[in-house]
């Protein structure tokens, strides 16, 4: 790990330079090939196109807008911005047109590395409402031969731009990136906007260096470790594991070739260190889940069986617990039948700590990962903490927690259980929002995080929900939606709900379903169907719904204080609910309110107690034109249990 004298992101890039310059730095496979970029050819790299935007006017202070998908070259503009000091602000590529155009002026963007011919196409129809883009560099010049616009240069013509700059210039390089330091704003990262408009959270070298340098120390990273990089630029998790602490610790960051292409890029890297939102791990349990149904019947037994076993004792065995030696030597059986060939398939083999944040995971997903053999911890944080603040320690999992105070971090709880936060990984501001970054961190210097929790003796940390969230039903018990979600989601057939019931009498709930899922269900069953809406609508699909909430509830009836909370009505929503609509962020969070809003009156049709319930829904297509979807949608009746004695 390189020391914390190098006080800014470049100052670590020319060190590792000199450490380890032929140490695989970056590597992307392009047309079925992996290529690779050592250090110190990274070095090359970053300097041509830093001093390729000097020769065009970037400057200390400056915006750079850093569009596409998870690219090497992309990465390096990140540094190229930071080396003449100047600030990265990358945003989201899936994101529309309009979307970007308020994160654009808001950040006052006029220069803007892009990788492609489709992202090209959004910065020139936002110019036309926002003139401040003057310079756009395009990384993938496929598409591009007719485009004829003055702004536009292509990043092998900027790095020949910046390669006779430097060689004119040959001392201005090294002292850009001498005149940064560590509290200069390295990064602009932009909230989710669950709640409103997305606010840009300015980041530090410290802040940033601070949350990565934690991270490594205590998982005991090294540079020979490597990760894939997939998840969005424009996410801190992101920002965190592929460019903070790949900086600070100096591993191989693995770019795959496309959205694609990402699960068997996975298995070809087997990195020994991963990260992945909940939704992720959720998605590979359905896919392992779908084949075991597709499996004949003695695989079906043998993978049950096996499974029992793991549930029973396989996190114990992870975390080196006393575990029976007839159950240890059952459960090898089961890693070189079962275990071992299921994480070569999921492109896990070689983990050796992955780590899931973003949003709270289910308990049993966790669980399922751990008792296979996989050492997945989750860790806990915000955009405005660097998503540092809780971490957990190996051998010491509890399931229903989000870990310890990470090293250096102040925990504590308000007096409302809101959870407080104060460390040097923690934000300077919010962008030219002063009333904004007022509201979070308090005179005492705390951030409050706007979650719920609650810390146990040993200091564990168990988010209970989004504090805005958190109600109570009219019986007086606690209502915590995302908690009943969770649980709901762990089923491979659910890909998304929402659950209702503050100041209500009772829960209920809309769902997603899961279109692979179910309908690979539905084929093997002889269920014809048209598409999503009408799968969706099916009496067997509302049937295999129900059963899984009939589970929960089960389980929630078992829970201390949870009983109130089953769900005694739900139905299938007609559509997916989607960025593009506005009903989830880019990050796939629920826009809670916005949902309730827009489905006011499904909601209060199952409070009615109706049947059924007729709605119209606007909806965007991927080339911007809008659409309706009209459905009658049923609505059904769960069962739902006795309260029983919470197990101590």
């Amino acid at each position: 790990m390189t020391s914390t004298t190098n006080k800014t992101f470049p100052a670590l890039l020319l060190a590792h330079g000199k450490l380890r310059p032929h140490h695989p730095a970056f590597r992307e496979k392009d047309l079925g090939i992996w290529q690779t970029w050592s250090w110190q050819q990274v070095n090359t790299e970053v300097r041509a196109l830093a001093c390729g935007l000097a020769a065009r006017g970037f400057q200390r202070g400056m915006h750079l807008a850093i569009i596409g998908d998870n690219r090497p070259r992309l990465y390096w503009a990140m540094l190229a911005a930071q080396c003449l000091g100047g600030i990265a602000v990358p945003l989201y590529q899936d994101a529309p047109a309009a979307d970007m155009a308020y994160v654009l002026e808001n950040a006052e963007i006029t220069y803007a590395i892009v990788e492609d011919q489709e992202q090209v196409d959004k910065l020139l129809e936002i110019r036309s409402h926002y003139a401040g883009i003057a310079h756009i560099c395009y990384e993938d010049e496929r598409g591009m031969r007719h485009y004829q616009q003055p702004e536009l240069v292509s990043y092998a013509s900027l790095q020949q731009a910046g390669r006779d700059y430097d060689a004119a210039h040959p001392d201005f390089y090294l002292q850009q990136i001498a005149a940064g330091t560590a509290e200069d704003t390295a990064v602009m990262l932009y909230t989710s906007g669950t709640t409103g408009k997305p606010k840009g959270v300015c980041q530090s070298h410290r802040a940033f260096m601070t949350a990565a340098e934690g991270g490594v120390a205590f998982d005991h990273l090294s540079e020979h470790e490597d990760i894939l990089s997939y998840l969005p630029m424009a996410w801190v998790g992101d920002h965190l594991f592929s460019f903070a602490q790949a900086l600070v610790c100096g591993f191989t960051v693995n770019c795959p070739e496309s959205g694609e292409t990402v699960l068997s890029d996975l298995r070809e890297v087997g990195p020994t260190y991963y990260f992945a939102p909940p939704r992720v791990f959720e998605n590979m349990l359905t896919t392992v889940m779908i084949r075991m149904e597709d499996a004949g019947q003695f695989k079906q037994k043998l993978f049950q069986h096996f499974m029992d076993l793991a549930r029973r004792c396989g996190a114990d065995i992870l975390d080196g617990k006393p575990v029976t030696l007839s159950d240890r030597l059952h459960y090898q059986l089961g890693e070189f039948l079962i275990y071992g060939p299921l994480k070569n398939v999921l492109g896990l083999s070689r983990v050796r700590v992955a780590y899931t944040a973003g949003a709270a995971i289910g308990p049993d997903l966790f669980r399922f990962y751990r008792s296979i053999g996989v050492n997945l911890k989750q860790l806990y944080g915000s955009t405005e903490t660097c998503a540092y603040v809780c971490l957990q320690p190996d051998g010491k999992i509890q399931f229903d927690s989000v870990g310890r105070a990470a090293p250096g971090v102040d925990l504590r709880l308000a007096d409302n259980g809101e959870v407080l936060v104060k460390s040097a990984a923690m934000l300077t501001g919010y962008y030219k929002r002063p009333d904004a970054t007022a509201e979070v961190i308090d005179s005492a210097g705390y951030f409050h995080t706007g979650d719920a929790g609650i810390l146990d003796q040993d200091g564990n940390l168990k988010i209970i929900d989004r504090a805005a969230d958190v109600g109570k039903l009219q019986s007086g018990a606690m209502f915590a939606p995302n908690y009943i979600e969770n649980k709901l989601k762990f089923f491979p057939y659910i890909k998304e709900a929402v659950a209702f019931g503050h100041e209500r009498a009772h829960v209920c709930a809309f769902i997603n379903i899961d279109m692979e899922a179910v309908g690979n269900w539905a084929e093997r069953r002889g269920i014809a169907y048209s598409g999503y809406t009408d799968l969706a609508a099916k009496a067997e699909t509302y049937q295999l719904i129900l059963s899984c909430i009939e589970k929960v509830n089960a389980g929630l009836a078992s829970e201390a204080g949870m009983a109130d909370t089953q769900i005694q009505r739900f139905l299938v929503l007609h559509k997916e609910l989607d960025p593009d609509d506005d009903e989830l962020t880019r990050t796939r969070k629920v826009r809670r309110r916005f949902v309730a809003d827009k489905y006011a009156v499904l909601i209060d049709a199952m409070y009615a107690g109706l049947r059924s319930q007729y709605i119209e829904t606007q909806v965007k297509f991927e080339d911007g034109r809008q659409g309706k979807v009209c459905a009658d949608l049923h609505i059904s009746d769960a069962t739902t249990f006795a309260a029983r004695q919470h197990a101590a």
